[in-house]
């Protein structure tokens, strides 16, 4: 079956030449040009991914994509005409996913929509079939059910959060830069936004924060990230 891509746009033209070049790669388009009809699209239509414009009618991109992560993890691809850092760090805080800056390449739109859906399995390339679930003290990081357990209770955890800490736990104590992690967990190097990385370490350590004393996120000052394990057996 073909991927679903639901694009919330506002502007028609814009909107008509994603569709064509979209549907010419094989997805299944569906166009929203304001945001109220995005939410009520979203859940007919449960998308396997979303791009969705910052300035839209009646809801604003923002408000969107709130809703949006209040019911799924459907990942989320912010279109705008804005590129400043403000935008970005205000869009990863609330889960986007990626981010792509008007006027695009329809070329670079499809790869990163390919690249996201390959993250997520959507697109049956995903794991091939092994398990990924992390154990460690109070911690459980469990990829194939996208589902995080801390100190015994489901913590609801945006995506983009979930990879980058499967990311530094599946090689604890091993420093990452943040351009490594950015070409590895994001897969692009985004606009070279290292903010990027440190917006998600903030927010993972918000949830994760003295849990407990075996294991911690730890910033190595002048290089990067790491998943310390101050204990080397896994729970």
């Amino acid at each position: 079956m073909p991927e679903k891509v639901l694009v919330v746009e506002d502007d028609f033209n814009i909107a008509e030449l994603l569709r064509l070049y979209l549907e010419r790669e094989s997805f299944e388009v569906t166009i929203a040009h304001d945001g109220e009809k995005g939410i009520v699209e979203f859940e007919r239509q449960a998308p396997d991914i979303v791009l969705l414009d910052i300035m839209l009618p009646k809801l604003d991109g923002w408000g969107v994509l709130r809703k949006i992560r209040a019911q799924s993890k459907v990942p989320v691809i912010m279109l705008t005409a804005k590129g400043e850092t403000f935008d970005k760090v205000a869009g990863l805080e609330m889960g986007a996913d990626d981010y792509i800056v008007k006027p695009f390449d329809m070329k670079e739109v499809v790869a990163r929509i390919r690249a996201v859906l390959r993250r997520y399995g959507a697109d049956g390339t995903g794991n091939g079939g092994v398990k990924r679930r992390l154990t460690f003290d109070k911690l459980i990081i469990d990829m194939d059910s996208f589902v995080l357990t801390v100190d015994g209770k489901s913590v609801d955890i945006p995506p983009k959060e979930m990879e980058l800490l499967y990311h530094l736990a599946l090689s604890p104590n091993r420093v990452y830069t943040r351009n490594q992690l950015l070409d590895e967990v994001w897969g692009f190097d985004y606009f070279g936004d290292s903010r990027t990385v440190d917006v998600h370490i903030k927010r993972l350590r918000e949830k994760l924060e003295n849990v407990s004393d075996e294991w911690s996120l730890k910033t190595v000052w002048g290089v990067g990230y790491k998943f310390e394990l101050k204990d080397q057996s896994e729970g």
